[in-house]
C-alpha cells in the first residue's frame, strides 16, 4: 500500500487506470452522484474507481461495484464494455498545486432497477437518477461524464 506522498508522485508521473460504471435504469436514466472527493469534488459524475496495481479487472469491476454502489459480487460479464476514454483533471486527491490527474477508464454499462437504494456514502454526497438529455444540459455534470451521452 502507498503512503499518500507516494500515490501523489503516482499521480504526478503516471496515467491511473480506472472503471467507470454507467448504470441506467429501465426508463433510461443514468445513475450519477455528487462527488465528495477531489478531483472535482462537487460535481456530478458517473460512479467508479481506480484499478489497483496487481488487481484482475473480474475483481476490480466486482470490489469497484460494491465500493461505490453497495452491491457485493456483481461479475463484470454482466456489463457491456462501452470503451476506453481519458479523464483529465487539473486537481488531485491531495489539492496539491501544480499537479493534475490523468485517467484512462474502462468504460462498462449495465441496468438496475431504480427503486433498489444504492449508493455508498464515503464516495457521493447524494446520487440522483437524471435522463440523458437532463445531465448533458446541467452545468454541475462534470463533462468526463458527459462524454459517454454525447
Amino acid at each position: 500500500m502507498l503512503s499518500p506522498t507516494e500515490f501523489l508522485e503516482v499521480v504526478r508521473l503516471t496515467p491511473l487506470v480506472a472503471i467507470d460504471l454507467i448504470v441506467a435504469d429501465a426508463d433510461g436514466r443514468v445513475l450519477v452522484g455528487q462527488r465528495r472527493n477531489r478531483p472535482a469534488r462537487g460535481t456530478w459524475s458517473v460512479p467508479g474507481g481506480r484499478i489497483h496495481k496487481g488487481e484482475r479487472l473480474d475483481a476490480a469491476f466486482t470490489r469497484i461495484v460494491e465500493t461505490e454502489l453497495g452491491i457485493a459480487s456483481m461479475h463484470r460479464s454482466s456489463g457491456r464494455f462501452v470503451g476506453v476514454y481519458e479523464h483529465h483533471y487539473p486537481d488531485n486527491f491531495a489539492a496539491k498545486n501544480g499537479i493534475g490527474t490523468h485517467y484512462v477508464v474502462l468504460a462498462y454499462a449495465f441496468m438496475l432497477d431504480s427503486r433498489v437504494p444504492v449508493g455508498r456514502f464515503d464516495q457521493h454526497s447524494h446520487y440522483a437518477w437524471l435522463w440523458p438529455d437532463e445531465l448533458l444540459a446541467r452545468d454541475d455534470v462534470h463533462r468526463n461524464t458527459k462524454d459517454y451521452f454525447r
